[in-house]
């Protein structure tokens, strides 16, 4: 009887428990109704933010913007409830509203949206989505299982070896039109006879931009690849977003003198960064943050006192300044104010010129 119950020890004891895999979901942040001071407002454009990946659970998040709308209709003043508050997946959710746009003429205050967070199996997302995130896989690889779903099931384009371009052709990027603040794509399926030439070119999904789609299947058509028919091959085309100026920003003199603040160099100069979702977008901004500076020269006391068109820029603008570090004095400074301005720099513009390109981040 001993012997039998330390078997059923050691049979216990060395039989491990499997964990079930950790599935992969599709996010997407899915918009409510656009409400201003109680009245329903339908958006010209509402732009949605990019799909991201999650692995294993995410709670399910509603979160609410709150933002005015100016006389040209562009949401501005934009800031999210509960503050700085993480947001899982949610870094790119203000940053894509900010590019939404309303109808001009009626400035409207006391705007809000609200927003969830959607999870869907990679098995069963959107194939749109999937490829969209594809295009710009900000948490990651897309799992084969996300390949799979995008891939029609008649298929053998992905059969090994993939079939070589002798010539791949590209639309005319810079006589189509943008969008402000958001990239366009276009997925082209073709097939192949089997002399490489494509066949069957036809556009499978996309953000809808008829010149871009036109263009991608013309461009698709005039490739040629290695002979040797295949069906069901795809391929993308995207252009970026066009630039998003920032709202005009106050004077200097609006926010008062500064008596307690006198000149003084920095001797540690701040790091200039873009934030990265809105430098992807091509959006500008500015904010202006009012400081202390201690005897030593280090930066306290930093708060923002004006910022647009969102303000994550002013959280932006704090850690910039934070960075810095002015010149050690007998008492210090306070009440220092600095406007910075975070400005898209223009592709290609030093090219040719001895005028180097403006610097991303401006402290004005």
């Amino acid at each position: 009887m001993a012997i039998a119950s330390l078997a059923l020890f050691l049979t216990a004891a060395t039989t491990s428990v499997v964990p079930p895999p950790v599935q992969q979901h599709l996010t997407r942040w899915t918009p409510g109704p656009v409400r201003c001071g109680g009245t329903v407002i339908d958006p010209v454009r509402l732009v949605r933010s990019r799909p991201e990946l999650a692995w294993g659970e995410v709670p399910l998040k509603t979160t609410t913007l709150r933002f005015r709308i100016d006389a040209s209709g562009r949401p501005l003043s934009i800031k999210r409830e509960g503050g700085n508050e993480f947001i899982p997946l949610g870094s790119d959710l203000i940053p894509a509203f900010t590019a939404s746009q309303f109808a001009s003429g009626s400035p409207r205050n006391d705007c809000a949206i609200d927003y969830s967070l959607e999870l869907t199996p990679l098995a069963t997302a959107d194939r749109a989505d999937l490829m969209a995130y594809s295009l710009d896989p900000s948490s990651g690889p897309l799992p084969p299982e996300g390949w799979d779903r995008i891939t029609p099931p008649d298929t053998d384009c992905r059969r090994r070896p993939h079939p070589a371009d002798l010539l791949r052709a590209f639309p005319d990027f810079d006589k189509l039109p943008g969008t402000p603040g958001e990239r366009q794509w276009s997925m082209t399926g073709y097939d192949l006879d089997k002399k490489g030439r494509p066949i069957h070119v036809r556009t499978v999904a996309g953000t809808g931009d008829a010149a871009l789609d036109t263009a991608a299947r013309k461009a698709v058509a005039k490739s040629r690849f290695v002979a040797g028919a295949r069906t069901g091959c795809m391929y993308p085309y995207w252009r970026g977003p066009l630039r998003v100026a920032a709202p005009p920003a106050p004077p200097e003199e609006a926010f008062g003198p500064t008596p307690h603040c006198p000149t003084a160099p920095w001797v540690q100069q701040p790091r200039l960064i873009y934030p990265p979702a809105w430098n992807r977008r091509s959006i500008e901004g500015w904010a202006v943050v009012q400081f202390d500076v201690a005897p030593w020269g280090e930066v306290g006391n930093t708060r923002v006192l004006a910022s647009e068109p969102s303000e994550d820029f002013g959280r932006e603008a704090m850690q910039v300044v934070r960075t810095a570090r002015r010149a050690p004095s007998t008492t210090g400074a306070s009440g220092c104010i600095e406007r910075i301005r975070f400005a898209i720099r223009p592709p290609g513009a030093a090219v040719g010129t001895d005028v180097p390109p403006p610097p991303p981040v401006v402290i004005e």
